[in-house]
């Protein structure tokens, strides 16, 4: 409890303001920089004090926020492999200030707080999977935590935390990725009436956070981890149970029939009951070959769905094809079980899309096989034009495989070996017409260049930062709502992907009171995106969709593409973003005048506008060297020489 609190590299550059590249360089340059006090030698760790006066006697300007001070504190009250514990109950405690918001201030003035605050706390999450031990935290810490709450809101409060909790133990959790979550969540919460969603692998819930207006149940192995799901979950008033324990060996829901089941399951466990689990029910398609546990989960999430269920379970690539599962594989495609393959990135996952069959019912005569790694918004599409239409061919690098050509010796339903040669109704031609589109592409490109002067001497332009002009009235932020409906409705929706690739409104919604209407002269950014976009807007209508903020600014003083422009660069140069939000209050703005503003803003217009035909010269590249791939291998095209 009374350690001091220490920091990582990615916390000293959140701290300073800079990039981990430059805390690297102030342990290589300045002698007295403090040295590690644990961790270990690829991830040191330093003392936050001994940090802070470093800072100060070295003129570095640093600014610690309230979450920062409280994830410090937290992790100072315990070694890292209690860290989850730590989490948990400060999770618990934040649950308790949203049920029971005067409760603590009550406790604080009473006699014996510490202990009043554990019994009301305790009564007040008696839901909880698993027993808080409340005495990992003391009294001090849980004003902080009260503090965090009122300023934040008990859920940013606490997913602050947990962000900050992934990023800290990166290669012991695995986070599923927040657009293959999107993707599964739209895949299977489409259908009419899905009232129960099942995870029984839930890590840390956020395979479960979409499904918000439904019931959900969770599983996972770790008492920490299911901790953490139940309480992001409650936070959100989600009607959720999460139990805690191994989803195979000891099922939480013996009797659960869900309308969805998604899952992330742990890749290549050897461990994982095959001795104690060789008769178990769930086996339909056959007993899982020891070194196959991926094949086990995919019967479990089965056997866990109603008839005519959906089920999405992400699959490493060789599932697809190894041996010892072909049987399996084979079994559930004569069953109609197994619908699709969609492989989703170079080196994997796959995701697997199931349907467990009604009795009766008359198997499908074909499976989708795909290949979505160049663009996964293509998978939707295809995956609702197939379940329309099996005999038809579903668009993009996608097609539907007759199961009777699929069960040979091999079963190999790998997306990479039946995946269809783009333009293969002529393919030669589909050849020449992005040749073509490709030459002129590349023949624009040096037009696009901007046209940039070297300066005699570096210039030292005096600065500002957005916070300071949001308090000066010149700038409004609004944000777009944390989740939202982006695939259904006619209200146009700008989305994170739209900024991040400079295209029109994608997303179609339903309007809603609160939501946040782009105009004109409006800059938006991603929000908390691995990669960081922003971009002003020519025309309004669409509202704001998740993972943005909005920049409406005074157009007398400020020029929307400069500040758009300065906002793309405070996040570019903080490589550590994608493990954690940027506050683009911080994000430093040169003190120019409007026509200055004017100049450099049509300066970053010209790189953005470069960068689009970079990215689409690039993609109509990887076109042409696959159809060329195809075509040859094929026998559609032949050298010419």
């Amino acid at each position: 409890m009374g350690h001091d609190a220490t920091l990582n590299a990615g916390d000293i550059a959140r701290l300073a303001d800079v990039g981990r590249a430059a805390v690297s360089n102030w342990r290589r340059r300045y002698d007295d920089f403090p040295q590690p006090v644990g961790g270990t030698a690829a991830s040191p760790l330093f003392s936050l004090p001994e940090v802070e006066e470093w800072l100060r006697r070295n003129g570095k300007s640093y600014e610690m926020s309230l979450g920062e001070r409280v994830w410090q504190r937290l992790r100072a009250s315990g070694d890292d492999l209690r860290l989850g514990d730590l989490v948990g109950c400060a999770g618990a405690f934040l649950l308790y200030l949203r049920r029971d918001p005067r409760g603590w201030k009550r406790v604080a003035r009473g006699p014996e707080p510490a202990k009043r605050l554990h019994e009301a706390a305790a009564a007040a999450t008696a839901d909880l999977p698993v027993p808080v031990d409340w005495s990992l935290i003391d009294t001090r810490l849980y004003r902080l935590l009260a503090e965090f709450a009122a300023e934040q809101g008990p859920l940013p409060a606490f997913e602050l935390l947990c962000e900050r909790y992934a990023e800290a133990h990166s290669r012991q959790l695995s986070v599923t990725r927040a657009d293959v979550v999107a993707l599964m969540a739209r895949l299977t919460g489409r259908e009419p009436g899905v009232a129960t969603v099942f995870d029984p692998a839930c890590g840390l819930g956020v395979m479960l956070l979409p499904f918000a207006g439904a019931r959900v149940l969770g599983q996972e192995s770790g008492d920490s981890a299911a901790l953490l799901t139940a309480v992001r979950l409650l936070l959100r008033d989600v009607r959720a149970e999460v139990v805690a324990g191994d989803s195979l060996r000891a099922d939480g829901f013996p009797e659960l029939r869900a309308d969805v089941v998604v899952c992330d399951p742990p890749f290549n466990e050897r461990a994982w009951g095959y001795e104690e689990l060789t008769g178990d029910p769930r086996w339909e398609y056959g007993l899982p070959p020891r070194g196959e546990p991926e094949l086990a989960w995919v019967q479990h999430c089965l056997a866990h769905a109603r008839p005519g269920g959906l089920v999405a379970v992400l699959m490493p690539p060789a599932a697809a094809s190894r041996r010892p599962g072909k049987r399996i594989r084979g079994n559930l495609l004569r069953a109609g079980a197994l619908r699709a393959v969609v492989t989703l990135s170079a080196g994997g996952p796959d995701l697997w899309l199931l349907r467990r069959p009604s009795p009766g019912e008359r198997p499908p005569s074909a499976v989708l096989i795909m290949d979505a790694t160049d663009d996964l918004a293509t998978v939707e599409a295809a995956w609702q034009s197939f379940t329309a239409d099996p005999e038809a061919r579903p668009p993009g690098a996608s097609r539907g495989v007759r199961i009777i050509d699929l069960l040979d010796d091999e079963v190999d339903l790998s997306p990479a070996r039946h995946r269809p040669r783009l333009g293969e109704e002529d393919p030669a031609a589909g050849f020449a017409a992005v040749k073509e589109r490709l030459r002129a592409f590349a023949a624009a490109l040096p037009d696009a260049l901007p046209d940039l002067a070297a300066s005699a001497q570096a210039l030292d332009l005096p600065s500002t930062t957005v916070g300071e002009l949001v308090r000066a009235g010149l700038v409004t932020i609004l944000q777009g709502p944390p989740k939202m409906a982006v695939d259904e409705g006619e209200l146009p929706v700008l989305t994170a992907g739209d900024v991040l690739s400079g295209s029109p409104p994608s997303g179609r919604t339903t309007a809603e009171p609160t939501q946040v209407t782009v105009e004109p002269g409006d800059v938006v950014a991603t929000a908390g995106a691995v990669e960081v976009a922003a971009r002003s807007v020519t025309e309004g209508g669409a509202v704001l969709g998740p993972q943005l903020h909005l920049y409406r600014i005074d157009r007398d003083r400020v020029d929307p593409d400069f500040l758009a422009g300065c906002l793309r660069y405070a996040g570019a140069a903080r490589p550590y973003a994608g493990a954690s939000r940027v506050d683009a209050r911080r994000a430093r703005i040169p003190r120019l005048s409007l026509a200055e503003q004017q100049e450099y803003g049509r300066a970053f217009r010209e790189l953005l506008e470069l960068e689009d035909k970079l990215r689409e010269t690039a993609a109509l590249g990887k076109t042409l060297i696959r159809l060329g791939f195809d075509g040859l291998a094929g026998g559609h095209l032949r050298p010419s020489g």
